[in-house]
């Protein structure tokens, strides 16, 4: 009887010191939404020293987690997993998370430094009045190349010039559907946004004629490849361009006449955030003009922010390269959702691409 007894009053001791934990845990977590703010970016898209900085001035602890593609970033938070409070997706991407109800919307109250980014900017077709997310970086796909390297005088100011046979073997491509076929489709002045199997077809076929030329279908590698000189031209975006050049000067970079894709990454705040005040607080430090910069300069990309580019080097927002022209944006197109069933032919064809060049 004794032991019975002993025995109860051991599991009572154990059951209260389990519901002590298990309150604890939930106070300290309910208190870690306002703490800690969990940010999921693109890999090296930001200043480390900016994070720093934030958390300096606002007491609030960051968690950097980073991924290489809108569509791991998008699954990753529709599983919901990790409670995001800031994510930075693509124009296209942020579409799909609007359809699948995975976005806050942005309260453009708490976010005043939102009068420092351009007009043209905002507004745009993939985030109408910019309800659900804010400018970050934005940019061109186009063609890095070494002219010392090149066995003939090509400028690729036209897509084409990547199929000139001088180039057997030398081309780099980056590893990514949209990029890679949307350079094919814009070398046949068809949309990069096309939806035509037809055309899609053609597109492919064609690529399958630039297998001869093509060296590597990479990812971030491509950077140090073309820095140590290892090919003479690559297919990339123009801030990884930017970065290439800094450490070579022999490289440069042009975007086909033909016409190219515009891209945007913006700011949103996924639903499943826990510090949304703490949200609002980073995409407002993030638009302030010497945090803006500051980004800009170590990320090599171009910055929305017009308060911002007074405070860069006049050679890079004047060098057309970087900053091109409203003139010159008008031949460039942004991509839209085309849907699950249509990326899906997109990523088929440029798998069937791919194993040409076995």
């Amino acid at each position: 009887m004794k032991n019975l007894v002993k025995a109860i009053i051991a599991i009572a001791v154990v059951c209260a010191a389990l519901m002590y934990l298990v309150n604890s845990l939930d106070k300290t977590s309910s208190q870690g939404g306002t703490d800690i703010l969990t940010v999921y970016n693109w890999g090296e898209y930001i200043d480390p020293a900016l994070l720093k900085k934030f958390e300096k001035e606002t007491g609030i602890q960051v968690i950097y987690e980073t991924f290489d593609s809108n569509e791991a970033m998008i699954t990753k938070v529709d599983q919901g997993g990790t409670n995001y409070d800031i994510a930075i997706p693509s124009e296209y991407t942020i579409e799909q998370m609007k359809q699948k109800d995975l976005l806050l919307p942005v309260d453009h109250s708490k976010i005043p430094n939102l009068k420092n980014i351009d007009e043209d900017f905002l507004d745009l077709d993939f985030d109408k009045k910019n309800e659900y997310s804010i400018p970050y970086f934005w940019g061109t796909v186009g063609i890095v190349y070494n002219p010392k390297m090149l066995k003939k005088d090509l400028d690729f100011t036209s897509w084409d010039q990547l199929w000139d046979p001088s180039l057997k073997g030398e081309v780099l491509l980056v590893d990514s559907a949209r990029e890679v076929m949307g350079m094919s489709l814009n070398s046949m002045n068809l949309s990069l946004n096309s939806t035509d199997s037809t055309e899609l077809n053609k597109a492919t076929d064609k690529l399958i004629k630039l297998s001869p030329n093509v060296k590597a279908v990479i990812g971030d590698e491509v950077t140090q490849l073309m820095v140590n000189g290892d090919a003479p031209a690559a297919l990339t975006w123009s801030g990884q361009a930017a970065d290439m050049m800094y450490d070579n000067e022999d490289l440069t970079y042009s975007v086909p006449n033909e016409g190219s894709n515009l891209w945007f990454d913006n700011m949103v705040i996924p639903k499943t955030s826990k510090n949304v005040e703490g949200a609002h607080k980073f995409i407002n430090f993030m638009l302030d003009p010497e945090n803006a910069a500051q980004n800009a300069d170590y990320v090599g990309y171009s910055t929305p922010n017009k308060a911002a580019l007074k405070l860069l080097d006049p050679e890079v927002i004047h060098d057309e390269r970087y900053y091109p022209s409203a003139e010159v944006r008008k031949n460039l197109h942004v991509y839209k959702d085309l849907g699950k069933e249509k990326i899906g032919e997109y990523n088929e064809l440029f798998l069937k691409f791919k194993m040409s060049l076995q």
